[in-house]
């Protein structure tokens, strides 16, 4: 890609109080989402193949696409900015994840 079409990436420390307080009740939304997720993604994973689901305010959304189900879940919890996506592929398949040097 030349230069002058990569994107540009800018980084800012962010130190005001305020913003880090939203982050962290951001994060800890996200966190109780992803715990309930894990207490239940047997049952989830096993009848949802080939489905996008979002987890907000502890609670399970289904669609069919990532749009309908963000829909979904932000007309139930619009407060909810810790929702979490995520697809869950038709077959279940062994993955393989490795990282080269």
């Amino acid at each position: 890609m030349p230069v002058q079409q990569r994107p540009t990436v800018v980084m800012e420390e962010v130190t005001d109080p305020e913003e880090l307080a939203k982050a962290r009740v951001q994060d800890e939304r996200f966190e109780r989402n992803s715990a309930w997720l894990q207490a239940h993604i047997a049952e989830i994973y096993s009848r949802y193949r080939g489905k996008c689901i979002c987890i907000a305010r502890e609670e399970l959304f289904v669609a069919d696409t990532p749009q309908e189900v963000i829909e979904l879940a932000g007309a139930a919890h619009p407060e909810d900015n810790g929702k979490l996506l995520r697809y869950i592929p038709k077959e279940k398949v062994a993955r393989v994840y490795a990282h080269r040097r």
